[in-house]
C-alpha cells in the first residue's frame, strides 16, 4: 500500500507540475496566428473559410475527424487543384481558425452551416464536394437533402454509409484532455506527428509549423461531441435515399482496402446507387497528403465524363 500511494503521488505531482508548465509555457500559443482565409459569421460566431483559384467550377473540401487545421492540412491538394478550379476549405466550428461551439453536431447543423458559410462567402451552388473520411456522411446527407446544389462528390477515402461504426468508449476522450492539459499529449505529438506534412510533398514551412501548433490543441468539447454523435449520423444517412442524379466517385488508397476489404468499398457504391464508382490508389488513409497530382487528374477526368 505504501508503495502504491508512492506511485499515485508522484504520478499526481507530475501532472500538477506538468498542467501548470503546460498552461504557463503554451496557453498563447495561438494567439496572433492570423487565418489564411476569412472569418465568416454563421449562427452569430466566426467560420473561418479559406479558398484559392478563380475557375467556373467550384470544389468544397471537407475535413475529416480529428484534422486540427484543414486549411494547412489541405494546402498542397488546393494548390494544385486550383490551377482549373475554384477552390474552398471550410473548417468547421470547433477546428482550426474557427470558433468552438456548443450547437449539436449533426448532420442537419453540418450541412446547414456548410451552406450558410458557402453563401454568405459568395460561393453559389451547385458545388463539387471534396470530403474526407467522416465528411463523406454530411456530404450524403447535403446531397439528399438539397440535390440541386450538388453537381459531384469526390470522396477521400470516406466513411461508409452502409454500416455503422466503431463505438469509442466516452472515458477516451477526457483521458485526451488530460493529455492535452498536462503537456503529456504534446509530448506524444512530437513523436508521432504527421510525417507527411513535409516541403517534399508540397507543404509550406509555415503550414507544417501552424499544422503541428494546432495540433497540441486539437481536442475540445465541439470535437468529442462530434466524435460522440457520429454513428448517429451515420444511421440518419443510412436510413435515406440517395438521389440517382449525382454522380460519385470514390477514391480509396491501397492501405484502406487491406485493413477493411474490397466488400466495404462495393457495399457504399451499392447504397449510391449505380452513379456511383470507386478507383483504388496508392498510399494511406490521408492520400491527400501525398497524391494531390493524381486526386487532380482523376478528378479532372471524372468530371469530364460527367
Amino acid at each position: 500500500m505504501t508503495i502504491l500511494a508512492t506511485v499515485a503521488g508522484i504520478l499526481l505531482a507530475l501532472n500538477v507540475l506538468g498542467f501548470v508548465l503546460n498552461k504557463m509555457l503554451f496557453s498563447g500559443e495561438l494567439a496572433g496566428m492570423k487565418p489564411y482565409g476569412r472569418l465568416v459569421n454563421v449562427h452569430g460566431q466566426k467560420m473561418h473559410i479559406y479558398s484559392l483559384g478563380d475557375g467556373e467550377k467550384t470544389i468544397v473540401l471537407l475535413p475529416g475527424l480529428g484534422v486540427p487545421l484543414p486549411s494547412a492540412d489541405f494546402g498542397p491538394l488546393m494548390r494544385e487543384l486550383s490551377r482549373q478550379y475554384s477552390v474552398v476549405c471550410i473548417e468547421y466550428f470547433g477546428t482550426g481558425f474557427s470558433d468552438r461551439t456548443e450547437i449539436p453536431r449533426t448532420n442537419e447543423n453540418y450541412t446547414g452551416e456548410i451552406r450558410e458559410v458557402l453563401s454568405s462567402a459568395g460561393f453559389l451552388p451547385p458545388y463539387i464536394l471534396m470530403p474526407h473520411s467522416a465528411s463523406g456522411i454530411y456530404s450524403e446527407y447535403y446531397a439528399t437533402k438539397y440535390p440541386e446544389e450538388v453537381s459531384a462528390i469526390i470522396m477521400l477515402d470516406t466513411t461508409s454509409s452502409a454500416e455503422k461504426g466503431a463505438e469509442v468508449p466516452r472515458f477516451l476522450y477526457q483521458l485526451g484532455r488530460l493529455q492535452q492539459a498536462n503537456g503529456f499529449g504534446r509530448i506524444l505529438n512530437s513523436i508521432i506527428a504527421p510525417r507527411l506534412l513535409k516541403e517534399e510533398n508540397g507543404y509550406t514551412r509555415q503550414e507544417i509549423r501552424d499544422y503541428r501548433k494546432f495540433l497540441n490543441h486539437a481536442l475540445n468539447d465541439t470535437i468529442i461531441d462530434q466524435n460522440i454523435r457520429f454513428n448517429d449520423n451515420i444511421f440518419e444517412v443510412m436510413g435515406m435515399e440517395f438521389p440517382e442524379g449525382i454522380p460519385v466517385l470514390k477514391i480509396v488508397p491501397e492501405g484502406t482496402v487491406r485493413q477493411v476489404g474490397e466488400k466495404y468499398q462495393e457495399d457504399h457504391m451499392k447504397r449510391l446507387g449505380k452513379s456511383s464508382g470507386y478507383r483504388i490508389v496508392a498510399g494511406s488513409h490521408f492520400l491527400y497528403q501525398t497524391d494531390s497530382v493524381v486526386i487532380h487528374e482523376m478528378t479532372t477526368d471524372f468530371l469530364n465524363k460527367h
